[in-house]
C-alpha cells in the first residue's frame, strides 16, 4: 500500500523508513508501559493495605486517574499523617514564603523547596479538574477569580487552585468529605 499526502504525493523513501523506525519504537515503549502498568493496576484493584485503599478512593473522583493516583497515595495520603492542611501544602512547596525585614512583613511566592514532582503532578491533576470537574465549587471559583485575566493570572490562579484541590483531597482520604459540586466515577463490577 503506498502512503500519500494530502494533495496525492507519495512519501519521500526516507520520510517513510523513519516512519517506520518511529512506529517500532513507539510499539517498544508501549509494550514497556504495560509491563508497568499491569502490576500496578493489579495492586490498585486487589491491594488489602492503606496506599492500596487509597489510591482506589482517589480513583473514585472523576478527573483523577490510575497513574496520579498511585503516586498522590504512595507518596502523600497512604503514607503520611498531616495535621493541618498547611503541613500539606508544605510538603508539595505550595505554601507561601514570609518575608520580614525591618518594618516590612509580606509574602514572597510559594516555596519551591520540597518535592517539585509532586508539586507538578498536582498542578497537573489542577488543570484536569477544571476540564473534568466543571460543576465542582473549586472549578467555580478558579473561573471567578481567573477566568477573565491573562495568562500570567491564570498561571499563579492554577498554582492556587492546586493547593485548595490538595486539600480537598486530603479530606476526602482523611474524613471522606466529598468535594462540593464534584462527580464521581461509576464503578464497574
Amino acid at each position: 500500500m503506498a502512503v500519500q499526502t494530502g494533495d496525492g504525493r507519495l512519501f519521500p523513501p526516507a520520510l517513510r523508513e523513519r516512519l517506520l523506525r518511529e512506529w517500532a519504537h513507539l510499539q517498544i515503549i508501549e509494550a514497556r508501559l504495560a509491563i508497568l502498568e499491569t502490576p500496578r493496576d493489579a495492586r490498585i484493584a486487589h491491594g488489602t493495605d492503606r496506599v492500596a485503599q487509597v489510591a482506589r478512593q482517589l480513583i473514585t473522583l472523576r478527573s483523577v486517574g490510575d497513574a496520579s493516583a498511585a503516586v498522590f497515595s504512595a507518596e502523600i495520603f497512604g503514607t503520611r499523617t498531616f495535621h493541618n492542611p498547611r503541613q500539606l501544602s508544605a510538603l508539595l512547596g505550595l505554601v507561601l514564603v514570609p518575608y520580614r525585614s525591618d518594618q516590612r512583613v509580606q509574602d514572597q511566592c510559594i516555596s519551591k523547596a520540597r518535592r517539585g514532582s509532586l508539586r507538578g503532578l498536582a498542578i497537573q491533576i489542577a488543570w484536569c479538574w477544571r476540564r473534568w470537574q466543571p460543576d465542582s465549587a473549586l472549578t467555580h471559583w478558579f473561573e471567578r477569580r481567573f477566568a477573565l485575566a491573562g495568562k500570567r493570572a491564570r498561571r499563579i490562579g492554577i498554582v492556587a487552585l492546586a493547593r485548595k484541590l490538595m486539600i480537598a483531597l486530603w479530606r476526602y482520604v482523611e474524613h471522606g468529605v466529598v468535594p462540593e459540586g464534584v462527580r464521581l466515577t461509576p464503578t464497574i463490577g
